[in-house]
Formats: structure tokens, C-alpha cells, sequence
């Protein structure tokens, strides 16, 4: 196993606090790690069943597909720096738009699908881009550092959003996350986005088909991208069902609003710790089988659920074990597409293949809400997600080996 270098740290620092910041309060983050905490305030002041307040993550998830495409072109038109500065912007006046919901829960619906098309330069296909761009030896480790900002988000988003739903009301806690983007990311943003170690924004718009890999439609005629794409379909899918529902599960199970809170914060603790542990492995180890083992830890958590007796010690050893998996997910994604596929065309594929994913956890909320609906219990989600957390992980143990590619310059000799 090779040692850690620490030269691309060193260079790239900035790049590794703003964009972990930029995980953390990217649209996506924002509304699915505070929506458990939102559920049941907007069930008691609004009317709205549970059941279909689940169809909000649904909308978000449809807006995120759309905005990934978007993202991935406007970065290469228009660079990284002023897509980004603007989205985080935007994103904060769409939160405070959705503070100002009522009537019906259709407008509930449209504002969720409009936040991350007002945000979308703050989606992880940028923050992890520029990443890719920065780090090379230490890419796994550098990806699962910043997008342990979700874990940041899931630690912390509950218990803001809760304190400023119980201190005001339900339209405090789309006010506290409104002003996040700008608070946290906006400053660094301005003065420290850039995306290459020599060079501004437009130089990525020049220089990002010189590197090796696959085009889009090439890799379009790949089975190993439909294999990545429907294992991580399955696995985020179960994700976001257990992440939009451990709250609600867990007040009907006995617990407060804040003890249920308290649990699900500990989620963002393990997610961390899967990030960090799963990408310092994938630089050194085969990442699919790295991501098989993790991912099947959540299929455990779900069974405790199902099964345990009520206690605060099993829900949070549950909870845990669902962010260790939960972490391995997005780093994993960035990671097979970028050595697998290379990052010749990398917006555009991870672009497709976040859309596609994000495409399954949108149907998730509203099989799930389904579900909830039919039976009046979580018993049949769980059960779906023990299923999905073994089928996913095993089914990445068939993409084999990393390819090579021949550098662009090459393939021209070649011709």
C-alpha cells in the first residue's frame, strides 16, 4: 500500500476548505438533511399529510437531474468561478422564496424543484470537478474530504433548522438555511475559486479535453457506466429513503423532536468517518470493493430498525451504520466515473450519471410515501432498502480492472 504524499495538499488547501464548505451548503445538502426536521412543523401548521410531503424530495431530486445537465455545460461555457458565485447567490433568495409557501402543496413541490436550478453551480458536479482537477494521487481521499460537507450538513442542519422552528416557526427554518450559502461559502468563493493550480476559469474551458478518457457518447456505449450507474441508482435511492425518514420513524417509535434529531445527527459523525476511511483506501486499494463492503453496512441498519427494541444506544448504532454507507456513496461516484472513464469529458458523464441516480432517489420519496400510505409503517421501506443495499454493492464487484488511456496528443499521432 503506497504512502500518503502530502504535495498535492499542500498546493491545494483552499480548494479543499471551500469546496467542502460548498458540499456542505449546496442546494441538495441544504433541503434533504433539514427535511426530517421540517416534516411534522409543516404537517401541523399546513395540513399537509406526511405521506405526501415526501413528494417534495421527489421534486427536489427532478430539479437536481435538470440542474446537473445545466451545471456541467455552463461551467465549460462560462467557468467554474462565475456560475458558482452567482448559484450561491440565487440559491439563498430561493430558500427565502420557499419561507413564504402557503395554500396549497403543489407551490411546496415547485419551490423544492426550483432550488437546485437556482443553485446549480453549488451541486457536488462542481465542487467535485474542481477537485479532480487539483488532486490526482490523493484523488479519492481529496473527493471524500469535501464531500464529507454533507456530513457537516447532517450533523448540523437538523439542529439549526429544529432550534429555529422551535424558537419562531416552520418559515425560521428556511431562514436559517437561506442564509447559509452566503455566510459560509459566498466570501471563500470570491477569493479562492480557481479552478487549476496555474490558470483562472478559463483556462479549465481550454485545457479540460486534453485529458485522457472517454467521450460521452463512448462512454454512453459502455457497460461498465450502466453498471455504475444502476448500482449507485439502488444504493442512493435507499439512502435518501432512510435519510428523509429516520426522524419521523424515530418520533413515532417514542422519541421528542429533538432526541429524534439528536440520533440523526450522529449520522453526519459516521458519514464523515465512511468518507474519510473509504477514500484514503480507494487511492490504495481496488474502490469497488472498497464500496462493496461499505455499502452493505446500511442493509445492518435497516435490520436493527426493523427488529431491536426501542432504545436510544440500538437507533443510534443503526443510524450509524447508515452513514458510514451513506458516506462511501458520492465519493465512490466521483471517484469510478474519473478512473474508469477518465476526465476528458468529466462534467458531461458525471453529470448524466448524477441525473441518473438522482433520477432513482427521486422515485424513492414516492414509493416510500406509498408505502407509509398503504401499510402505516416503515416495515415495507426497510425492508426495500435491506434489498437494495446488498443488490447495489454486489453488483460493482463485476467493473473489473481501471483502464488506460492514451492521451489525446496519442490518439491525434495514432490517426
Amino acid at each position: 500500500m503506497k504512502t500518503l504524499d502530502t504535495h498535492e495538499f499542500r498546493v491545494g488547501w483552499r480548494i479543499l476548505i471551500l469546496a467542502t464548505l460548498g458540499v456542505a451548503s449546496s442546494s441538495s445538502s441544504l433541503l434533504l438533511y433539514s427535511f426530517g426536521a421540517l416534516v411534522m412543523p409543516l404537517e401541523q401548521a399546513m395540513g399537509w399529510p406526511r405521506s405526501d410531503l415526501q413528494a417534495a424530495i421527489t421534486a427536489l431530486s427532478l430539479g437536481t437531474i435538470v440542474a446537473a445537465q445545466l451545471a456541467g455545460w455552463l461551467n465549460l461555457r462560462y467557468g467554474l468561478r462565475r456560475v458558482t458565485l452567482l448559484s450561491l447567490v440565487a440559491l439563498c433568495l430561493a430558500l427565502l422564496a420557499l419561507s413564504r409557501v402557503e395554500g396549497s402543496i403543489w407551490m411546496l413541490y415547485l419551490g423544492f424543484f426550483l432550488v437546485p436550478l437556482a443553485g446549480l453551480g453549488t451541486l457536488q458536479i462542481t465542487w467535485s470537478h474542481l477537485v479532480n482537477l487539483w488532486f490526482e494521487e490523493n484523488r479519492g481521499l481529496a473527493l471524500a474530504i469535501i464531500l464529507s460537507g454533507s456530513g457537516l450538513a447532517a450533523i448540523m442542519l437538523p439542529l439549526i433548522t429544529t432550534w429555529a422552528i422551535q424558537r419562531w416557526d416552520w418559515r425560521a427554518g428556511f431562514v436559517a438555511l437561506a442564509v447559509l450559502p452566503v455566510l459560509l461559502c459566498l466570501p471563500l468563493a470570491w477569493r479562492w475559486l480557481l479552478p487549476v493550480a496555474k490558470g483562472g476559469a478559463a483556462k479549465v474551458v481550454e485545457s479540460v479535453r486534453e485529458h485522457p478518457g472517454m467521450l460521452l457518447p463512448e462512454a454512453l456505449r459502455s457497460w461498465r457506466f450502466w453498471v455504475c450507474n444502476l448500482s449507485m441508482t439502488l444504493v442512493v435511492a435507499c439512502v435518501v429513503g432512510m435519510v428523509t425518514n429516520i426522524v419521523p420513524l424515530l418520533q413515532d417509535r417514542g422519541l421528542s423532536a429533538s432526541d429524534a434529531g439528536k440520533v440523526f445527527s450522529t449520522f453526519g459523525i459516521s458519514l464523515i468517518f465512511g468518507r474519510l476511511v473509504v477514500g484514503y483506501l480507494i487511492d490504495r486499494l481496488w474502490a469497488p470493493g472498497v464500496a462493496a463492503a461499505a455499502l452493505v453496512l446500511p442493509a445492518l441498519a435497516c435490520l436493527l430498525y426493523l427488529h431491536a427494541e426501542p432504545g436510544i444506544p440500538l437507533y443510534i448504532f443503526a443510524t450509524l451504520l447508515v452513514g458510514v454507507g451513506a458516506g462511501a456513496e458520492f465519493d465512490i461516484a466521483a471517484f469510478l466515473i474519473a478512473r474508469y472513464f477518465g476526465m476528458r469529458d468529466y462534467g458531461r458523464l458525471f453529470g448524466v450519471h448524477l441525473g441518473l441516480i438522482t433520477a432513482g432517489g427521486a422515485a424513492a420519496p414516492l414509493l416510500f410515501g406509498a408505502l407509509l400510505g398503504q401499510t402505516g409503517s416503515y416495515t415495507a421501506m426497510l425492508m426495500f432498502c435491506v434489498a437494495g443495499f446488498l443488490l447495489g454493492p454486489l453488483l460493482l464487484l463485476t467493473l473489473g480492472h481501471y483502464p488506460r488511456f492514451a492521451q489525446p496528443a496519442e490518439m491525434a499521432v495514432a490517426r
